[in-house]
């Protein structure tokens, strides 16, 4: 009950918006899995207490205490998206491939002279990785006899008391669009009266519904860190990060009259949304390792909040054919808002996160070409729930009152959850072997909503003179739920995602 009384203030305070935020929204920058090297990929993304890769800058950055050479990697890759949807019984399938890439950067160690320093060496390392690809296509297909896309016009028009020429202009992405189309029209009263608004969708009947979002972007990371190692024993470390965010979404939804009968007054109708986001924020993560015995290491990170400007932009429009009742109407936000795209502006703060991870490596010395393997694992802790919208107008109490609701929705549907990563790797002279797998637990408070994510990876490497070449495959099963539209008064119907994520991702690097 919480939630539905959440969920109708949060959709109440969109009503009078150009457009709105929602709580997916901040789940796109909190749940993905860790990407990097290929190094990295291969044992499961398990970084917390290993050290010695670049990744480290994003993880934990005290790792880059164990450089003491300079080395430049490049880390290009590739997404094979492989996405299935169960929506109200009906199966759907398609791929999408796309390409991505890990760390990318360099990193200065040197070693100290003995007595100036108490620090046996140091590193400074630059690199930018994207923490997650926004690439992919997500469709879904299916018959509903309870509920329609167009009821949250409704919803909205009734909710506020809207007149007619409210209807008409004051909601140009949506109700107004609904309306101008005959999708919702005015109910009547004795001496014509206007008494409400309805929907032409003949619900009771069913719909044949269709999603179809094509996205675009990622979430990159540039990151400036520097590590000091205290007597080969104690790694402590920090990093500057400033996230970088494109992301694009290009919707078409329709719904189609399930009868054959002409005179029902709907037929379909479709809508198209463009809608782009562009972020850029900064925040910082700090961490700490330490061997306690040969052969052991214990690491710990955390993970400020990252806040993250967003600027985004949207434009839409709706086709309906009524059928005789009004033939059929196009209209676009473009022709409401003089040519122009809708432009909202604001602030997010992403959740923050904290690693306990433990190494056991075999033949720990300091000459790491004779250590022969290591067994790595994390523990992630993210309170996805504390991730929170602000308003960049400080003068604005409609747009505070609105980000309150958003925040508590968030609150309410999303909780804290621990991921855990495994990994290992056995070496043979200059050639190595890896595995790894992890798993992602759910951001959702909701045990209806089945989501989880399980990855399993392996890999090669080979390192010989200054140059080093590793080559990975990881695969990600996914389980996640889609909703097409939400609704405050009756239960929201969501689509089941199930599928995978093939990557291939090879790193290249040298010392210098």
């Amino acid at each position: 009950m919480k939630l539905k009384y959440i969920l109708t203030l949060f959709l109440s305070a969109c009503s009078s918006l150009l457009f709105a935020q929602n709580p997916e929204d901040a789940l796109r920058t909190a749940w993905f899995t860790q990407n990097g090297t290929a190094r990295v990929m291969a044992i499961g993304g398990a970084m917390g207490s290993l050290g010695g890769d670049i990744t480290a800058n994003h993880v934990n950055p005290a790792g880059l205490g164990l450089y003491k050479t300079r080395e430049f990697i490049l880390t290009p890759g590739l997404a094979l998206n492989n996405n299935r949807f169960n929506f109200r019984g009906t199966d759907t399938s398609g791929n999408k491939n796309a390409f991505q890439y890990g760390t990318i950067g360099a990193v200065w160690g040197n070693s100290q002279k003995p007595g100036y320093s108490k620090y046996t060496s140091s590193a400074f390392a630059i690199s930018v990785n994207q923490l997650a690809n926004y690439q992919n296509r997500e469709s879904f297909r299916g018959v509903n006899n309870m509920s329609s896309f167009s009821e949250q016009y409704l919803e909205e028009l009734v909710r506020d008391r809207a007149d007619t020429n409210a209807a008409l202009s004051n909601y140009i992405f949506g109700s107004s669009l609904a309306f101008r189309t005959f999708l919702i029209d005015t109910t009547s009263g004795p001496g014509n009266i206007v008494t409400g608004y309805q929907s032409m969708v003949p619900i009771s009947t069913g719909v044949n519904q269709l999603y179809d979002a094509i996205t675009r972007g990622g979430y990159h990371e540039i990151a400036f860190g520097t590590a000091g190692n205290v007597q080969d024993k104690l790694y402590v470390g920090f990093s500057v990060n400033l996230p970088i965010i494109f992301y694009n979404r290009e919707l078409f939804y329709k719904e189609t009259d399930l009868t054959s009968n002409p005179n029902n007054s709907f037929s379909f109708f479709e809508y198209k949304e463009n809608f782009t986001s562009n972020g850029f924020g900064i925040g910082g993560k700090l961490g700490l390792i330490y061997k306690p015995v040969e052969m052991w290491r214990i690491g710990f990170a955390f993970h400020t909040p990252q806040w993250i400007g967003f600027k985004d932009r949207i434009g839409s429009s709706i086709t309906a054919n009524t059928e005789s009742y009004a033939g059929t109407r196009s209209e676009t936000s473009d022709n409401l808002n003089s040519g122009n795209a809708g432009i909202r502006e604001y602030n997010l703060t992403t959740p923050w996160r904290a690693i306990f991870s433990v190494s056991h490596v075999f033949r720990e010395i300091s000459d790491t070409r004779q250590q022969r393997a290591f067994i790595t694992g994390d523990l992630e802790y993210v309170n996805y729930r504390a991730a929170r919208f602000h308003s960049a107008d400080d003068i604005s109490e409609q747009l505070d009152n609105y980000y309150q609701f958003v925040n508590e929705t968030i609150k309410d549907i999303y909780k804290g959850n621990i991921n855990a990563r495994l990994g290992a790797e056995v070496k043979f002279n200059t050639f190595m072997f890896r595995l790894g797998g992890a798993y992602y637990g759910s951001p959702y408070n909701n045990e209806n909503l089945q989501a989880n994510r399980w990855l399993a990876s392996g890999g090669l490497g080979y390192r010989n003179k200054g140059v080093f070449i590793d080559l990975t495959y990881s695969h990600t099963f996914n389980q996640d739920v889609r909703f097409p539209y939400l609704l405050s008064d009756k239960p929201n119907t969501f689509a089941e995602q199930t599928g995978s994520i093939g990557r291939v991702v090879m790193t290249l690097g040298f010392k210098f």
